[in-house]
């Protein structure tokens, strides 16, 4: 563990919680609001409050792309110990929420593609370069009627950003709109990242 990140960490539990629950002065701040005056000032105790309020969403999308329940709390601390890093970054053209989804998905992504080890990508099974096994669009039914335990398996063999967006999208029940903001990309684009993401989980989920 890094300087940085223990000091962090110090700082995140040493928060005197009397402070941000009773007579907090801070309650009614939006996210956007208490954002604005984290940047100003890097103000430990503010985005402690900022902690409290997502520590849960983040830590349940970290398991997501983790192998236990250690690795999902170390990836949480380091999402938002670059988030601490990083919050200025965030310009309120989105929703708050909306912006850490996108920060905390694109963060396990490249978590994931940077372990050489678990990188799903090495473990996927190769598609065929048969003019497209699935040309017709993969309806959603389909997904929804996989067996739980062989779906947990397909998604581990797709790559990251394949997973990313379908998590995003039947998880966490994200919009095209969404998904759009999200991922910074065009509509058409999104939606021809979820049709092959689709393809890419069945035909998978059908060799297991």
């Amino acid at each position: 563990m890094t300087f940085l990140k223990r000091l962090f960490l110090i700082l995140i539990n040493n928060l005197d919680k009397k402070s941000l629950e009773a007579d907090d002065p801070y309650a009614h701040l939006s996210d956007e609001e208490l954002v604005k005056r984290i940047v100003a000032n890097n103000n430990p105790m503010l985005f402690g409050k900022l902690y409290d309020r997502y520590a849960k969403m983040v830590y349940n999308k970290c398991y997501g792309f983790a192998r236990s329940q250690d690795e999902a709390e170390d990836l949480t601390q380091d999402v938002f110990l670059q988030l601490f890093i990083k919050l200025k970054m965030f310009k309120g053209k989105s929703k708050f929420s909306t912006w850490l989804y996108s920060f905390t998905y694109n963060f396990c992504v490249n978590y994931v593609n940077r372990n050489k080890q678990r990188k799903m990508s090495d473990k996927s099974v190769p598609v065929e370069n048969s003019e497209h096994k699935f040309m017709a669009e993969v309806p959603d039914e389909s997904l929804y009627e996989m067996k739980a335990n062989k779906l947990k398996e397909a998604l581990e063999l797709v790559s990251a950003e394949d997973k990313s967006i379908l998590l995003l999208k039947y998880q966490d029940g994200a919009s095209i709109k969404d998904l759009v903001t999200l991922m910074e990309l065009g509509e058409s684009a999104v939606k021809m990242r979820l049709k092959r993401a689709k393809e890419k989980l069945l035909e998978i989920y059908n060799t297991l």
